[in-house]
């Protein structure tokens, strides 16, 4: 028995939301939803596939559901619809495609494992510094 394949239908306005509004959306939804530990990644020169990355916790599965949820909202109003939402059935760790920006929201442990500021922050970090410490270079920092 097969079923019939469920057809989404994404697109972006024409033209785009800038990026710096399209940035200040993301921010403002998961603060409405007081996701932990916000950090924006410029990847601009880094990834063709977006220019900033923002990264958030949230306490507990429903919690990162419902952050993605709220960033897929505030999108709306913009006129965004995602290019793709990722993992939401697991929630531990759901993506949200905004184009120019990529929304990560993880649980802590998963978070902590993939380690993704590591990942695209690799040689950003001054000379001399922990890798412990927290830092700010361009947009690579937290909020």
């Amino acid at each position: 028995m097969s079923t019939e394949a469920q057809v989404i239908k994404t697109r972006l306005p024409d033209p785009p939301p800038p990026v710096d509004l399209l940035l200040k959306t993301v921010h403002a939804a998961v603060e409405e939803l007081k996701a932990k530990d916000v950090v924006e990644i410029d990847v601009r020169g880094k990834s063709s596939v977006t220019d900033y990355m923002v990264i958030a916790s949230g306490t507990s599965t429903r919690h990162v559901k419902s952050i993605a949820n709220e960033v897929v909202k505030f999108a709306k109003n913009l006129d965004v619809q995602p290019l793709g939402v990722e993992g939401e059935r697991e929630a531990e760790w759901v993506l949200v495609d905004l184009g120019d920006v990529v929304v990560h929201v993880m649980l802590p442990r998963v978070r902590e494992f993939y380690a993704l500021e590591r990942l695209w922050t690799v040689g950003d970090q001054p000379p001399g510094m922990e890798d412990d410490q927290e830092y700010e270079v361009g947009y690579g920092r937290r909020r």
